[in-house]
């Protein structure tokens, strides 16, 4: 007789226990997909997987366009119901072969879609492998790829395997047992991916239309004048520099406008950044800095002129130098805009360029930013001297800052026109002159005729002789 627990038979108990057993190791066990390959467990992808190879093989700009597009979780799903095959561009093709507007439009955040539909082109849910290629002679065959569109796989008489217009240039590059990776020279767009392309960009342009004014009308030969051709980037400005400048302190003291230039082919608020701070750091250049962001607008001039096109050499005096400077040199209104403009020559200049230029021909005088004063450098003791006379200033520190478009030389005095001294210098001689009274002195012509009338006694009948 079968004893009880609690009301319960210990057989039933003992039969209870190992259907529950049954049911749990059931449960544990992996399920097999359709196509009999195990190397999906519930959600799990196997290390063994074409899509892990994919992400860690040499096609990394593939891998990482996918990992942008948010396509793993739906690759992982493809992977889990069939094999697939995966035509896998070249990264050249990615990198420098893709056009940059068109690889700026799949990146935006707003046309994530057209990636996703763009990457999932290049897939198709069923193993094809290089034997698979229809040969020459055979019609080409047509496969549906994961974004419900078609790819046609083409073999040439030459032998050339293609996928759409792309030639396969490596077959068969990675194979497991859950799909197989093909190489190609090319990146494969649909036709709706470059629709919606064509038309964010007919859009933009549409949006950007600038307002133009009506026609001109030359009225020498009563026709309309022609538009001046497009300025080619990178090419000169076309203006002087001195007309790009703003107006001078004495007619607008307010700031400069700000950087960026029409043609924003240069970054101009940068560069005048990066040699400002090359001045800060490297040492017994903080006056210079100072003038140029504190005390006046220069440097947002500067950096206006460099974003549209320009070139500048700036002749950076020394703390030292700046010292020497008195009140009233700086008390005048715009003084020190003027004495700077004087430091700065609308020309690309380094310590090289300069010593060979006066080496060859002696004394070279540059534009300055100054209308129409030039600084004239010539060569002095192995090394190159600006100005003349106790207000000249020494090349000290040579090629601070050069990158190009902006170049920064120190010097180790304050260099002014030529005019201003010579004028501060007659003021000097005209103060110091004492003026001396002379009294009215007759000819010598005069003087004989009197002496000779003195000897007759008539002197006294001319006031002149008296």
């Amino acid at each position: 007789m079968d004893s009880h627990i609690y009301g319960v038979s210990e057989k039933t108990l003992f039969l209870f226990t190992l259907l529950c057993f049954s049911v749990a190791s059931i449960s544990a066990l992996p399920h097999q997909n359709r196509t009999g390959n195990s190397t999906v467990t519930g959600q799990m992808i196997n290390s063994n997987s074409v899509l892990v190879a994919l992400l860690d093989s040499h096609y990394t700009e593939l891998a990482e366009l996918v990992e942008k597009a948010l396509l793993l979780q739906t690759l992982e799903e493809a992977v889990g119901k069939h094999n697939i095959t995966i035509f896998a561009p070249k990264n050249e093709a990615l990198e420098r072969q893709l056009d940059p507007e068109f690889k700026r439009f799949l990146l935006e955040p707003g046309n994530l879609k057209s990636l996703q539909t763009l990457l999932l082109f290049h897939i198709i849910p069923q193993r094809v492998g290089s034997n698979d290629w229809p040969g020459h002679k055979s019609n080409p065959t047509r496969h549906t790829t994961l974004c419900n569109d078609h790819l046609h796989l083409i073999t040439k008489n030459s032998g050339k395997k293609l996928v759409g217009a792309a030639v396969l240039t490596r077959p068969d590059d990675v194979t497991r047992p859950d799909g197989v990776i093909h190489g190609i020279e090319r990146l494969l767009v649909p036709q709706s991916v470059q629709e919606d392309f064509n038309r964010r960009r007919n859009l933009r342009s549409i949006s950007a239309v600038l307002p133009e004014g009506a026609p001109e009308v030359d009225p020498r030969t009563h026709r309309l004048k022609k538009p001046e051709p497009p300025v080619r980037a990178g090419s000169p400005p076309v203006l002087p520099v001195y007309d790009a400048m703003s107006p001078g302190p004495s007619l607008a003291p307010a700031p400069a406008p700000g950087p960026g230039g029409p043609h924003h082919h240069f970054d101009g608020e940068s560069q005048v950044k990066d040699f400002i701070q090359t001045l800060v750091h490297y040492g017994g250049y903080n006056e210079m800095a100072d003038i140029l962001v504190n005390l006046t607008s220069l440097a947002t001039e500067m950096g206006r002129l460099v974003s549209e096109g320009y070139v500048l050499t700036v002749l950076a005096p020394n703390d030292e130098a700046m010292a020497k400077l008195t009140t009233d040199q700086l008390s005048e209104p715009g003084a020190p805009e003027q004495i700077i403009y004087y430091h700065i020559i609308p020309e690309y200049q380094t310590e090289e360029s300069m010593y060979n230029a006066v080496r060859r021909f002696g004394k070279i005088g540059y534009d300055t930013l100054r209308l129409p004063h030039k600084v004239v450098a010539q060569e002095a003791d192995g090394s190159v001297k600006f100005g003349s006379g106790d207000g000249s200033a020494y090349l000290f520190d040579p090629d601070i800052y050069t990158d190009g478009r902006i170049s920064v030389q120190g010097i180790d005095g304050v260099l002014f026109p030529e005019v201003e001294k010579e004028s501060t210098s007659v003021k000097k001689s005209v103060s110091s002159v004492k003026v001396a009274t002379t009294t009215p002195r007759r000819g010598k012509l005069m003087e004989v005729a009197c002496r000779m009338l003195g000897s007759l006694g008539q002197e006294s009948h001319f006031t002149t002789c008296q």
